[in-house]
């Protein structure tokens, strides 16, 4: 029977080897592909090829092939068709934290963040990381192995008494003669010894590669036994490989970095153009995918049809859709939809960190939070948080942070949801000042309410309703008591559905009218004020279309209604509540409009409401009297006679009464001042002082900071004290209220005896002043972060009803935030450098390296 060799022959042996090489030679520089990147300790690295270039390989293109936004020299992220990059199919390739390396070019004034690998290496080979990257092993052949000083006194072991000694580092020749052990290194941390070549490209897991030998008394032969052994040989000759082609900067050859250095810039130069089409897109609200993804189709949607038309004049993309179409950049072709919302994600990402460090550095902010209802049918809540930037100047901004899917709509739910948010974005709530929300139950509730909920935590986190939500509030507050006041509106909206049902009819109106008919919603009631403008100032015109529509039509119903209506814009009682309604909602919609700006602040809104107390308290003494004149002139304009008349009173029995009647009016004039006027007014100007009283707490407050020109000494120490006493929680505080009293003693000239709290801070930081009255900046900053309104968060609903549409219903969620934070900031958006982003794509997109 033969009998099986133990070993391979010579033959064999030979085949193998030339096999290996050959597999070495065709994998030799391709190393270089990944050069730069930063592994994290998941990466899985080879030691089978020291094939590893000393180089870093870093591009300039031209300014016009190659746009960007950042003045600092970047190195190219590895965007390469000969990486293999996956970047349509992600559910196939897992994702990996492989980042791409920065390095810092010589001349940069704005050098790059430095990562963990950026560090200095430890000298001792126990402190090493593990498992060692590509970048860690070249920079440690490039340094060689520690050495140990001749004089150097090895510890020795409590068990045995022995140490390690000077001669374990020589080796002894035969012939006498000694040679140093240049792989060996000793650690001082574990006290042991360490090959150095085997622990850079060994994957054997053995004493001098992981935990070190400290067996002296058998050390001599245990180190000539594995200076013997194969594995250690092919370390050292790897290790000598790569150190002569550092030394001699071979590691790569010409040809193949100048192919590598083209395709780095072409993939960087389309990179930056598909980004620049998913903002722009993005900003303007619109759709970027359509029915198909096919290139040159007509329903390919709106980003491949900006590819393509980018295409028509620009070289570096139509040599890119060349590319595609015929197939070389099949798998990285990244005008895929997978794609598209990696770049919206990375663009969301961005702006968000930077609004984030804008509101650190501001230290103190403010939330504002609002819900309603998409398109699909689910609670959106808008998070807004208000800071006093310190950027460049002091400037009060209200940023967007994003919605979130609220499944229920209790006040403790939403409470966890905003902290939870704020947690995410790594923003702490300690530093929270203000909260602003409408006059919902679930929101401003005493007990349950998010406000009462989040005062437990932070009780410094001050809560002020929505002012112009409030100032709606009263004006149906005051509709609601008057029964002329909700009939007159009704009729308005006769009027508008009449004209509105047919074309025929809304023409005739617009043939006689240059303002048309407005529809009014139940909610707004100062937007009220454009469905009464074409009775005020065009009320014969609304009139005379009335009658040709009477005279005109057929139809029974339609002839009855319009003669009935005609009547009810005629009659003097209709002129009057027009006339009335007008000059209430006009002073409404003003304050509203000013309320709702974000540079509003608290003693701005206090003020602005005092004005209109006053001016309906004006209003109240002779509005009426003027309401009369105007109706008349309205009725001569019409040609009909201006007199009220009175309506049938009708009287009903009533049985046991012990209370009598009160005294029907006589006079119908009369009668609609005391039941109309008087009572819209009066229910008027109580809903401001009653709703609007949290406003004025809050107010009187920070009163100090604005009005401590006319304060004695006694009662300014008392309000700071006040003041101090409201911004301490537990063992904070935001200002010294004794150090406060000084400063605002020591404040110099104004520039003017009643500034505003926005006034106060522009001029301390047009002086310089924040560092001489520290507290008094302090206040200022947290008076101005309260915020007064939501809607900001109002106004991000219209974003939503743009993004989300009927067409987009099914959009995710994580999908409709991104899209909203790139279109409400994109001011900030702007500022965003496409590199930075390209940076952050490659290192998603890169994969681990194997060999």
């Amino acid at each position: 029977m033969e009998k099986k060799r133990s070993k391979p022959s010579g033959a064999q042996f030979r085949k193998k080897r030339k096999e290996e090489e050959e597999k070495r030679d065709k994998e030799k520089g391709a190393l270089l592909r990944y050069f730069g990147s930063s592994t994290t300790a998941q990466d899985e690295t080879s030691t089978s090829l020291p094939a590893i270039s000393s180089a870093t390989v870093t591009v300039s293109p031209p300014q016009d092939e190659l746009p960007s936004t950042s003045s600092a020299t970047h190195v190219v992220p590895q965007l390469l068709p000969e990486q293999s990059f996956d970047s349509e199919a992600e559910d196939v390739v897992p994702s990996t934290s492989t980042q791409l390396e920065t390095s810092e070019m010589p001349g940069d004034e704005t050098p790059l963040t430095p990562t963990a690998e950026d560090q200095p290496l430890p000298t001792d080979p126990a402190k090493w990381p593990s498992p060692l990257t590509d970048r860690i092993r070249m920079e440690l052949v490039r340094r060689g192995p520690s050495s140990i000083p001749p004089d150097f006194v090895f510890p020795r072991n409590d068990s045995d008494g022995r140490s390690c000694h000077h001669h374990y580092f020589r080796k002894t020749l035969v012939s006498g003669e000694k040679i140093a052990r240049t792989w060996l290194m000793y650690s001082k941390v574990k006290n042991s010894l360490f090959c150095f070549c085997c622990k850079l490209f060994s994957n054997k897991n053995i004493n001098l590669t992981t935990s070190g030998t400290a067996n002296w008394k058998h050390a001599s032969t245990y180190l000539t036994a594995h200076e013997k052994s194969p594995e250690h040989l092919n370390c050292m000759k790897a290790w000598k490989e790569l150190s002569g082609r550092i030394r001699s900067g071979k590691t790569i050859d010409k040809q193949e970095m100048a192919l590598l250095e083209e395709e780095r810039v072409r993939w960087r130069a389309v990179l930056t153009r598909l980004i620049a089409i998913v903002q722009s897109l993005a900003v303007r609200n619109l759709a970027l995918r359509g029915h198909t993804e096919t290139l040159f189709t007509s329903s390919n949607g709106n980003f491949l049809k900006e590819v393509e038309l980018m295409a028509r004049f620009d070289p570096i993309m139509k040599d890119h859709l060349n590319r595609v179409l015929r197939g070389t950049a099949s798998h990285n072709s990244y005008i895929g939809h997978h794609v598209q919302n990696e770049l919206i994600d990375l663009l969301s990402s961005k702006i968000l960190s930077a609004i984030v460090d804008d509101i650190k550095k501001a230290k103190y902010f403010s939330i504002i939070l609002d819900c309603t209802l998409d398109i699909s049918h689910t609670e959106q809540l808008s998070v807004i948080i208000r800071v006093v930037s310190l950027m460049e100047k002091p400037q009060i901004r209200e940023h967007f942070m994003g919605f979130l899917e609220a499944e229920e709509s209790t006040g403790q739910h939403l409470a966890s949801m905003i902290l939870n948010r704020l947690e995410e974005l790594g923003i702490s709530f300690e530093d929270c000042r203000g909260q602003s929300y409408d006059n919902g139950a679930n929101m401003k509730g005493k007990n349950k309410g998010v406000q009462a909920r989040l005062l437990e935590k932070n009780p410094r986190a001050l809560f002020l309703p929505c002012g112009a939500h409030t100032l709606n509030l009263v004006v149906c507050d005051a509709a609601k008591r008057s029964v002329d006041a909700m009939s007159y509106f009704g009729v308005l909206q006769k009027l508008y559905t009449l004209f509105s049902a047919s074309a025929q009819r809304w023409a005739i109106l617009k043939s006689q009218v240059s303002i048309t008919l407005k529809s009014w919603t139940e909610t707004r009631w100062e937007s009220k004020i454009k469905s009464i403008e074409p009775m005020r100032y065009q009320g014969a015109a609304v009139r005379e279309a009335l009658i040709e529509v009477r005279d005109k039509t057929k139809d029974p119903v339609i002839k009855a209604e319009a003669q009935s209506l005609s009547e009810e814009v005629g009659s003097y009682r209709f002129n009057i509540c027009t006339v009335v309604w007008h000059d209430i909602l006009s002073t409404i919609k003003h304050v509203s409009k000013l309320m709702q700006s974000p540079n509003m602040h608290v003693d701005l809104a206090v003020s602005l409401l005092k004005k209109t107390e006053q001016s309906l308290q004006s209003y109240r003494a002779n509005g009426f009297v003027n309401a009369q004149m105007a109706a008349k002139e309205m009725c001569k304009e019409m040609n009909v006679e201006a007199i009220l008349k009175q309506k049938r009173i009708r009287s009903t029995k009533c049985q046991f009464s012990y209370e009598s009647h009160d005294e029907p009016f006589s006079d119908a004039l009369k009668k609609l001042e005391v039941e109309f006027f008087n009572v819209v007014v009066d229910e008027a100007l109580s809903a401001i002082a009653e709703r609007f009283s949290t406003l004025e707490v809050v107010q009187n407050r920070f009163g100090v900071l604005t009005n401590f020109p006319s304060l004695g000494d006694e009662e300014l120490t008392e309000q700071c004290e006040a003041l101090g006493n409201i911004l301490h929680f537990e063992k904070n505080w935001d200002l010294d209220s004794r150090e406060l009293v000084q400063e605002i003693k020591n404040l110099p000239n104004l520039p003017s005896t009643t500034p505003s709290l926005l006034e106060l801070i522009s001029f301390m930081s047009d002086k310089d002043l924040s560092e001489i009255y520290p507290n008094f900046w302090t206040a200022l900053r947290i008076a101005l972060t309260l915020p007064v309104t939501v809607a900001q968060a109002e106004r991000s609903f219209s974003k939503l009803k743009l993004i989300k549409s009927y067409l987009r219903s099914t959009m995710s969620q994580e999908r409709l935030t991104n899209l909203a934070v790139v279109s409400i900031n994109h001011s900030v958006g702007e500022q965003i450098s496409y590199d930075d982003v390209i940076d952050e794509f490659a290192s998603r997109k890169a994969r681990k390296v194997r060999f």
